[in-house]
């Protein structure tokens, strides 16, 4: 058992400053950047891996409430945000983010949820290298095929603890929504997800044992005090950059340290 040591502090501000930095950018949330780093700081102070797994997931996807606010508003001032998919997309995020946070994620062992991370964000990773073109007749779908796109992001992303984007936008863009404006409608996509997932962390995880001081059930106070003080500050400097520049060069640099990560939680995955 450890308190929270200025060591921490330092590396819990470098995390919330590039992960809303990352989430204004790109759409992200932030999730795929906070949760191996979140990992390995819980590991570090002695909290069994798949706990740590579980406790980083949670942590990360409830920093994203106050992100999503910070970044969809820079975002809205530009005019970017496709307010008609995100009333069109959240019922259905909210369903499976609920469904996922008070049900799956609580049954799963964080073994498993350390491999369904790696997935993603190995999937996230091919698809930003990718950058292939859509078919130029291809639209969003109706509203019951959007409730359930709705569905699956918000059910995976409560298995991941992120934000969402790493399929929203490569979904937008796919049913040819301008990248600026998949990236800015995925932001505002992110609070629904995150209230929803993390409403389910808190039921399923109510009665669990503290495993650091500041941690209640999955959620660890301290790391989400400083990320999301931190984060909510940069996510709006990273959604003005990202009206500013081509981010393709960035978003492929990006993809190699996703790659990096999902390769340590496939290692966590093995670790009892």
């Amino acid at each position: 058992m450890m308190s929270l040591d200025a060591s921490l502090v330092a590396q819990l501000v470098a995390l919330g400053v590039a992960a809303g930095f990352l989430a204004g950018l790109l759409g992200i949330g932030g999730g795929m950047l906070m949760v191996p780093f979140l990992t390995m700081m819980l590991a570090g102070r002695g909290v069994a891996g798949g706990l740590a797994v579980k406790m980083a997931i949670a942590t990360s996807m409830a920093t994203i409430v106050f992100t999503s606010i910070s970044s969809v508003r820079a975002h809205h001032k530009r005019g970017a945000v496709r307010w008609d998919l995100v009333r069109s997309l959240a019922p259905g995020i909210v369903g499976g983010g609920l469904l996922a946070g008070a049900g799956a994620f609580a049954a799963l062992k964080g073994q498993a949820l350390a491999l369904v991370f790696a997935v993603f964000v190995g999937f996230s990773a091919t698809q930003m290298l990718r950058n292939s073109k859509p078919a130029p007749s291809r639209q969003m779908p109706g509203t019951v095929g959007r409730t359930g796109v709705g569905a699956v992001i918000g059910f995976v992303s409560g298995l991941v603890g992120a934000g969402g984007g790493f399929i929203s936008v490569p979904f937008m863009t796919w049913c040819n929504v301008a990248i600026h404006q998949a990236v800015a409608t995925s932001a505002a996509l992110g609070l629904p997800i995150a209230l929803a997932n993390t409403a389910g962390y808190v039921a399923g995880g109510w009665s669990l044992p503290s495993a650091l001081p500041g941690a209640t059930g999955y959620l660890y106070l301290p790391a989400l005090v400083v990320i999301a003080a931190c984060s909510v500050t940069t996510a709006p400097f990273g959604a003005r950059v990202a009206h500013r520049l081509n981010v393709a060069q960035l978003k492929r640099a990006f993809a190699v340290l996703l790659y990096v990560l999902a390769a340590y939680m496939s290692y966590r995955a093995l670790i009892p």
